[in-house]
This record gives C-alpha cells, structure tokens and sequence, in this order.
C-alpha cells in the first residue's frame, strides 16, 4: 500500500489541472467542492499508505532509514547532471507520514469550510484552484525524498502564499501584504539554497538518507554553517526573528488563508526541515543552542505583542508566531520529538480558532475589531462552545491537547537551561491571558456590535469542520500517551527518523512539579483575563500600552526606513547598477559593433580584393620574418 504515495500529491495537483480549464464554467458550488474532493481523496490515500508503513518491520534502521519503517517512490530521473543525480522521488517514513496526515485532514477541512465561506465572491473558482496547488506543494515539501524535491514545494508554497494573501488584491493593504510575504521568504531560500550546495559539495549527496548517514563526518565547522543556514531559511517560512514580519500582515488573505499558511502548511514547513535534517544538527557544536534562544525570543516577543492587539485575526497571528517560537525553542533542545508534536496539536487548535474567527466575521458581516463584538455565545453558540475548546487547549489546561506537547517543550527547555524555560513558562502565562482577553471579548459580556448588525450562526459547511477540530485540540495529546500501546505513541514511532532520540534524564518528581508549575500559570493567565476583562476589577487601559500594541515600532521602523533612506539607497544602487554594470556592458557591446562597421568593408565578395588581401599579407609576413633573421 505504500506504493500508492504518489497519489497523495497527484488528486490535489489533478482538481488544480481541473479547476485550470473549466473552474469558471463549473463555477459556485461545484468548483469548491471538487476541490474539497480531492483533498479529502488525498487524505484517504493518506491514510491508506500510513497504513501501509505500519505493515513495514518496525525495527529501527537508523537515522538514515536503511531498514525499518522507510520507502521510497522514485517517479522518475529528474537531473542526471555529471555527479549530481536526483530523482524525483517521494518517501514514505514516520516523519513525512506524521506531516502528511494533518497536512491533508486539516487541509481538507479547511477546504469544505471554504465552501460557505467564500460563498458570492467573484472568483470562488480561482480560490479554490490555489488551494489545491497549495496543498500539492505542501505534500511535495514533506514527501520529497531530497532537499531538490523539497525545494520544489518550498517555493510553490511560497508563490501560493503570494497568491493567496493577496487575493483580494483590489485592496492595497492586500497587495502589499502578499508581496510583503513574497520578498521575506526570498531571504529564508537564500538560506536553503546555500545549504543545499554545502551539503551536496560535502557529501555528494542531497538525500535525506546519504545526508543522514554522512552527517556524522561532517567536520563541526561545515556542520555548523550548514545548521545555521538552515536555520536561516526556516526562520523565513516559520516567522522567527527577524523575518516574522510577513505573518502578521498575512491576515489580509481570506480567512481560510489564515487557517492553511498559520496552522496546517506553510509555517510548519521550517519546522519540518530542521527535523529532518536533525542529523546534521547533532554534528553542530554549538547550532542548536541559537536556534534554542532564536525559538524563546520569538516566543516571548510575539506573545507581548498579542496582549495589545485588536483585530481578532492579528491576535491569532502573533501567538502562531509564538507557538512557532515554541517549537524551535523544542528543536534547540534536542526534543525534536516534541516540536512535531507541538506542530500537530498547534494545527487541531489553531485551525479551530483561526475558522472560529471567520465564522464570527462572517456572522458580524466582516467585522474584525474585537471591541465591536461581545455577547455573541448567544447567537453563535457553535462557534462560540468550539472557540473555548481551542481557546482552553492552547492555553495549556490539561487535559487537552496543547498541555501535553506545550509541557514537554517546557521540560526539555528546564533539561536545556532554566533561563529557557523561564521564557517559556512567561509565554505561556501570557499566552493563557491573551488568549482569555480574546474570548471573553468576542464571547462574553455585554453587545457592542452596532445595532444594524446580525450577528447569526454560521451554515453546516463551516461549522461541522469546527466541531471536528475541537475534538482533534480536546484529545489530540493521547497521540504520545502510552494508552494504547507503545507502538502508536509519537516518541517511539519517530524515533527511527532521529539521530539521537531524546530522552528526559528529569526524575518523575521533577516532571510532576514542572507540569503543576505550567499549569498554575496557565490558570493564572486566565485569573488575571477574567479579573480585567469580565470583572473590570483592573483598569484594562494600562494592559494595552502603545509600546506593545504597535509590536514595538518594528514593522513601522522598517516600513520608514524602506519608504526614506532606504528608497534612496535602492535608488542609488540602480543608478550605480546602470551606469557601471550595464555601462560596461553596452560599452563592450558597443565597441564589438564598431570594430564590425571597421572591418566589414573587407568582406567586398570581389575575388580581386581577397587576392590582394591575401598577397599584402604574405608580403608582411615575410618581412617580418626576414627582420628577425629567418632564412
């Protein structure tokens, strides 16, 4: 059954194919549906070829996968270029088995909610063929069996990011955004590609196999810069410091935009590459604790900037920035085991909130600012009882799925440094409290949507994938509970992917003071929320400084220094450019043409003229040999 991989790409890039030539002749509806058929095609293939890897022998084959739980699919010779040769090959392992299978269920779900949601826009069907694409890269991304094939669906995630952010480009703020995306992840595959050559001109390789068996060699210098490079180009798709600045602004997509880019795909893409090549991570003497403070400086940075923030959806942006943050916090900590984890829950609940926002736009009549809503549990009782589910499980409240991964985050930062897990456990606090500020905003207390607003329970398209993603965030963490059985618990099945699989050297005390700690500052975030928010029992006009509200001045610094002297630097540089490289260019061009227009009398086509050439040559030629004395 693992044979059958190259389905799970194929069905999302076929409905694409499809809604290409007829998606305006199938129009709405039926256009969203196909494609909603497609996804969910691709996640049953999905489930059919994880079933199929859980028939391989399980006995670990090593980080390279030689043995074990490890197939690939090689579609066909892409680049035999002297000593680079790559196929273009999908793999089958438990890492890219672990993506795929959210990456599709909660693709699909995002699509079936777009159904409803982008009912009546002009180009339903050109929503709907971007989706698919999207989907398709995503899978290239995490199936690709090398970096060149994951390079692939880097950058069509990136250009469907693009596409898609900026959908409504008949808005400037739109325009701008989605170019905003564009030019910042430019910068993350600059990174990508440069590790890319390191790695291949090291190891002769770009497999994920030949990689993972040679990382051990790597000298630590070679490793190390191959380490941070990748760090570069993960911190591009991911939104780590300082290239977060396009997740924000990528609000201005559809909603369901929001959903795919922030909680199923593209954020999660840089994840995923740091894990995979967690090889060459170890063989770094010193990589993984930058990338260890680059995660809690993002964490903590993004996690303020949510407490002062307004617009449901921006809230919702800086705390994935956050979350995100989490997860390389888990990867510098050597528990790459836990960042999966933490990706996979993250997915169930900010999916959850993320739809739960639209669906409560769309009944306020696309209304964003959180002061202009309240009291709506009421009349959007759905949205309302999924939103707290969400709300609860990333605040970290046991038992619900985001406690489980977010503690084993925590633990392994306290086994890193405590200095790490400090920042972890103050973003978790504000986590719990910002998170508390939003809910009880848009779902508690008194109305304060205008009095021409109807506010009304969104259609069954939208909120059945709610209720199914408050179930996946209510009990997603049994994942890595040894309930069932060792075998299906997350630790033990990615284990064979790892290098060296990490393990908690804290004592059983340690682990159970650690958790009650977490959550008293989760259950403190939400006391203090509850306190400012629905008892006013603290002035809320202090919790909200300028400082914080606009993300300390970054974006806006940026913002002058491109649009003043960074204009005129650009500006400079293309004058430079014109006049010193294409002046050097036109003028060897130029002097090409004239020494053409010289000599082009010679080519008269008289054999008169070639004859006399030919004679005044031979007499030079003679001459010039008889003065240096050759007889």
């Amino acid at each position: 059954m693992v044979e059958l991989v190259w389905l799970i790409p194929a069905l999302p890039l076929a409905g694409f194919a499809v809604l290409l030539l007829a998606g305006p002749w199938l129009g709405e509806p039926r256009a969203g549906w196909l494609a909603t058929a497609a996804s969910a095609g691709s996640f049953l293939f999905t489930l059919i070829t994880f079933g199929g890897l859980l028939g391989l022998d399980s006995t670990p084959g090593g980080a390279g996968g030689h043995g074990g739980r490890w197939f690939t699919s090689t579609l066909f010779e892409w680049m035999p270029i002297g000593g680079l040769e790559v196929d273009a090959a999908l793999l089958v392992d438990p890492l890219s088995m672990t993506m795929a299978l959210f990456v599709t269920g909660v693709g699909t779900l995002i699509h079936l909610y777009s159904v409803g949601y982008m009912h009546g826009d002009p180009k339903y069907s050109k929503f709907f063929l971007y989706l698919n694409l999207f989907l398709f890269s995503m899978l290239m991304l995490v199936l690709g069996e090398n970096l060149v094939v994951t390079f692939l669906g880097w950058e069509g995630v990136g250009t469907c990011s693009y596409l898609l952010i900026s959908f409504w480009h008949e808005r400037p703020t739109a325009a701008t955004a989605g170019k905003k995306a564009f030019v910042t992840n430019r910068i993350g595959d600059f990174g990508f590609m440069i590790a890319t050559f390191l790695l291949w001109t090291t190891l002769g390789t770009v497999s994920y196999a030949g990689l993972a068996a040679g990382a051990p060699a790597l000298a630590t210098g070679t490793a190390t810069a191959a380490s941070l490079l990748l760090l570069l180009a993960a911190a591009g798709k991911s939104a780590q410091l300082p290239l977060y600045v396009w997740l924000p602004d990528a609000m201005e997509g559809p909603t369901p935009v929001s959903a795919m880019v922030h909680a199923a795909t593209m954020v999660t893409a840089g994840v995923y590459l740091m894990v995979r090549l967690n090889p060459v991570l170890d063989a770094s003497d010193w990589a993984l604790p930058v990338i260890a403070i680059v995660g809690a400086a993002t964490a903590l940075f993004a996690a303020l900037a949510a407490v002062a923030q307004h617009d449901i959806k921006r809230v919702l942006a800086y705390s994935t920035v956050s979350q995100l943050g989490y997860m390389f916090l888990a990867i510098g900590s050597g528990a790459y085991v836990a960042a999966i984890f933490h990706v996979v829950t993250h997915a169930f609940f900010k999916g959850l909130l993320f739809l739960g926002s639209g669906s409560v736009i769309h009944g306020l009549g696309d209304e964003q600012d959180m002061r202009r809503m309240g009291a709506l549990r009421a009349v959007m009782p759905v949205t309302a009882a999924t939103f707290i589910v969400g709300w609860l499980a990333i605040a970290g409240v046991p038992p619900l799925s985001g406690f489980w991964s977010k503690d084993e985050i925590l633990l392994a930062a306290w086994e890193q440094h405590w200095l790490l897990w400090a920042v972890g456990l103050v973003t978790a606090l504000l986590t719990a409290y910002y998170m508390s500020r939003q809910t009880f905003l848009v779902f508690f207390g008194g109305q304060r949507w205008d009095d021409g607003a109807h506010p009304h329970e969104s259609p069954a398209t939208m909120t059945l994938p709610l209720v199914l993603l408050a179930g996946a965030a209510a009990i997603g963490g049994i994942m890595n509970l040894p309930l069932v059985g060792d075998w299906l618990v997350l630790e033990h099945f990615l284990d064979p992917v790892l290098a060296h699989p990490h393990h908690f050297t804290s004592g059983t005390g340690t682990k159970l003071g650690l958790a009650l700690v977490a959550v008293v500052a989760a259950l403190g975030g939400i006391a203090f929320a509850i306190r400012a928010w629905l008892q006013a029992r603290i002035p809320t006009d202090k919790l909200e400084p300028a400082l914080l509200e606009n993300v300390f001045y970054v974006d806006s610094t940026i913002s002058n220094f491109v649009g003043g002297p960074g204009t005129k630097a650009f500006e400079a540089a293309a004058t430079a450019d014109r006049r010193f490289v294409d002046g050097a260019v036109n003028g060897v061009a130029r002097l090409v043409r004239m020494l053409g227009e010289a000599v082009r009398p010679l080519q008269s086509g008289y054999l008169r003229h070639y004859a006399s050439g030919v004679a005044v040559g031979a007499i030079i030629l003679v001459v010039w040999l008889a003065l240096r004395g050759v007889s």
